[in-house]
């Protein structure tokens, strides 16, 4: 019961991360009109799962979780997810969720929250979310299957709040597309992480969209 009180905290929306300021290459895509319907909407984020979270993303959280104190060895897999991230908006975007949610937990006391963040306010590493999430979630009494949930959560939170303040989507539709996101998550987490998987991504139409929006001169969001 301790671990699911505490996934309901941790992986709930209002917990402060910062995401709120991205939209993961959502709003270059809608004024590109290359999506333009709920259903849209809804492969968008499935492939985002499908093609970064879980293949990238899961696979650095599960990493890090394992590697309890092990900070040098985190900060090895913080620079490759930086390398493998094309787009500088999504690196920027990615790592200052990463800084939001360790600002948060530092102020908590989570067990090395502080020191992580003195390595990257100091250059050592650049603190990709997903790496803050396996780094923290390890100590906050979250199993690592429950990190991994809260993990794709908040990617379709995210995203389907993006989509709502750019006035996309309904509550309603929001709503639905997050149901008919959960078999999808479900599907995923079945796959086991293993010691031994690689990461890797290959989403082009979200780095690009990504890209052209760091040049845009009207947008909402920072990516």
């Amino acid at each position: 019961m301790l671990s699911t009180l505490s996934l309901l905290q941790f992986g709930d929306s209002q917990f402060p991360s910062g995401s709120f300021a991205f939209s993961g290459g959502l709003e270059a895509l809608f004024n590109d009109q290359k999506i333009r319907t709920p259903a849209e909407v809804m492969d968008f984020i499935s492939a985002q799962l499908q093609q970064r979270w879980d293949s990238l993303d899961r696979v650095a959280l599960c990493r890090c979780y394992r590697l309890g104190d092990d900070l040098d060895a985190i900060s090895a897999i913080d620079h490759e997810v930086d390398a493998m991230t094309l787009a500088a908006g999504l690196r920027v975007g990615s790592c200052r969720n990463g800084a939001a949610l360790l600002s948060t937990h530092a102020r908590l006391e989570t067990r090395n929250s502080a020191e992580y963040r003195r390595r990257i306010q100091s250059g050592q590493s650049p603190g990709h979310i997903a790496v803050i999430q396996g780094l923290l979630w390890a100590h906050c009494g979250l199993s690592e299957i429950q990190s991994q949930a809260a993990s794709a959560h908040a990617i379709c939170s995210d995203l389907l709040g993006a989509a709502m303040r750019l006035g996309k989507l309904g509550h309603l539709h929001a709503q639905l597309i997050r149901q008919q996101l959960t078999p999808v998550i479900a599907t995923l987490l079945e796959v086991p992480v293993s010691d031994h998987t690689e990461m890797h991504s290959y989403l082009p139409a979200t780095e690009i969209a990504a890209m052209r929006h760091e040049s845009s001169k009207l947008r909402l969001f920072s990516n």
